[in-house]
C-alpha cells in the first residue's frame, strides 16, 4: 500500500477540477476533486497553492460509502 501511495503523489495534477453543485456559490469554498492516474487528487478551492492530498479509488469509495450511509453526520451539525 505505502508503495501505491507513494505513487500518486508523483501522477500529475493535469486533470479538471470537479466541485459539488452544493458547494458556496462564491467561488472560494469547494473541496475539489480530481481524477488522476490510480486515484484522485482532493483539493481545496481556497488554497489552490497547497499540494492537494491523493487517495486510491479504493480508499475513496470507503470514505463516500460512509459519509452516503451518515457516519459523519455529527461532524457538520
Amino acid at each position: 500500500m505505502k508503495h501505491e501511495k507513494e505513487e500518486l503523489y508523483l501522477a500529475p495534477l493535469n486533470g479538471q477540477w470537479i466541485k459539488s453543485a452544493h458547494s458556496a456559490g462564491n467561488g472560494g469554498d469547494c473541496v475539489q476533486l480530481m481524477a488522476i492516474d490510480g486515484g484522485v487528487a482532493l483539493g481545496d478551492s481556497k488554497s489552490p497553492e497547497r499540494e492537494p492530498l491523493r487517495y486510491t479509488h479504493a480508499e475513496l469509495a470507503a470514505f463516500l460509502h460512509a459519509a452516503k450511509a451518515g457516519e459523519f453526520d455529527h461532524l457538520v451539525g
